[in-house]
């Protein structure tokens, strides 16, 4: 019995791994406004010492990914801040407004860079975030209902909001 082998030439094309799949839904400025609408904001980034971040990590449970956390003061009291979370492979840039008492006003999806998942963007999720604060759990099937097929993002953006809480009780009240 004779084995053949046959090639198939494949155009280079085809040997190329497709774009990533990346939306975005808002810039800053839109989330500024969809946040907190009216109101005006001033940049106040912080950098973090190397005592902030653990006391963070220690607080919340969650990893600290950078040093430097992009935050803006809102006129009348409150905080926006834009943070970024991994998804299952990809960034999920967030942003979250709280107000001035550190509670969470509101979430919203800047970018998702991930091809499925993208339900997380639903008003009715997002919303079980609101009041939120660095003493509520935030845990996936706790208080923070999973999107079937969303689990990942939903997981991280709830581990990344109560990093966030954490930040405003160690980095930010006053």
């Amino acid at each position: 019995m004779k084995s053949e082998f046959v090639f198939i030439a494949l155009p280079a094309s085809a040997l190329i791994a497709p774009s990533a799949f990346a939306i975005q839904y808002l810039t800053v400025e839109q989330a500024q406004h969809a946040i907190f609408p009216g109101k005006s904001f001033t940049a106040a980034p912080m950098k973090l010492t190397s005592v902030q971040r653990k006391a963070i990590e220690q607080a919340s449970g969650v990893r600290v990914l950078h040093d430097e956390q992009q935050v803006w003061r809102v006129s009348g009291g409150g905080w926006f801040i834009v943070d970024e979370v991994v998804g299952k492979h990809e960034f999920i840039t967030y942003a979250a407004g709280l107000t001035a008492d550190g509670s969470v006003k509101q979430i919203e999806i800047m970018d998702y860079r991930e091809t499925y998942g993208g339900q997380i963007r639903d008003q009715k999720w997002r919303a079980q975030f609101v009041g939120k604060t660095s003493k509520s759990t935030l845990k996936l099937d706790s208080d923070i209902k999973n999107i079937s097929g969303a689990t990942l993002s939903c997981r991280h953006i709830a581990d990344g909001v109560k990093r966030l809480l954490a930040f405003y009780e160690i980095a930010l009240k006053h």
